[in-house]
């Protein structure tokens, strides 16, 4: 049986684009085809539970959470996977404000072991997100708030197709990886859009909205803009929270 920090080590002995970024999205570095492969020798655990995913340059962290905290206080029992850490990996994978234990993380890690093994070229992040999606099946969460880990397009959480796609404020950022311009940028982060999932979208700078928008059109997703289809007014903001 493996130690906890023995754990960690085989998770952070692949590649760990968290901490070498890429220089582009080049086909041999970013391909959901290894996330598929080891999914599907897990079951596919990801298509147990519906889903929101989350893509966007701000916000998407806080935003996923405050979902998951909404749907938690409603009753439902929330899974909350986010990236990255601050102080340890277990903050990761939640399960309604329950981070995953260590016991846990090592149990997973001994399930995954032989699978992984048989995929090349898999990465830290695809192996992380694989064991989160695999411990909120087995949790039998009523409904997972996935954030995207960069960009969303090729990202490792990408192979859901969620009930609700949401995408948070666009700027210029990660632009050796995702494009020079704020519409590139968008046109990677609309990748998280399917074919008839609802959108939600936060104000957007035009030539972002234009983009999401067009791809909004092209597979026949409902999009909904804060700020124009639906609005809201902030009453009161303190330490106990907002209104």
């Amino acid at each position: 049986m493996l130690t906890y920090q023995q754990a960690l080590d085989y998770i952070y002995s692949f590649v760990d684009y968290e901490k070498k970024v890429a220089d582009r999205y080049a086909p041999a570095r970013f391909d959901l085809g290894r996330m598929e492969r080891l999914l599907a020798l897990l079951g596919d655990p990801h298509r147990r539970y519906p889903s929101v995913h989350i893509a966007g340059t701000k916000g998407k962290g806080s935003t996923a959470a405050m979902i998951a905290s909404i749907l938690g206080t409603a009753g439902y029992r929330a899974g909350l996977y986010t990236s990255p850490h601050l102080h340890t990996y277990r903050e990761r994978i939640r399960v309604n404000d329950r981070l995953i234990s260590e016991e846990e993380v090592v149990a997973l890690v001994e399930q995954l072991r032989p699978l992984v093994d048989q995929i090349e070229e898999i990465t830290t992040f695809e192996i992380t997100t694989a064991l989160g999606f695999l411990y909120l099946a087995q949790q039998g969460v009523d409904v997972a708030v996935l954030e995207v880990g960069l960009g969303g397009r090729l990202d490792a959480t990408n192979v859901v197709r969620p009930r609700v796609a949401v995408i948070t404020s666009l700027s210029l950022d990660h632009t050796a990886l995702l494009g020079e311009t704020v519409a590139q940028i968008a046109r990677e982060k609309a990748g998280i859009i399917k074919e008839g999932v609802p959108v939600v979208s936060a104000p957007q700078p035009p030539e972002a909205l234009a983009v999401i928008e067009e791809v909004c059109r092209e597979r026949g997703a409902p999009l909904t803009l804060v700020g124009r289809d639906w609005t809201w007014q902030a009453r009161e903001a303190s330490l106990e929270g907002q209104k």
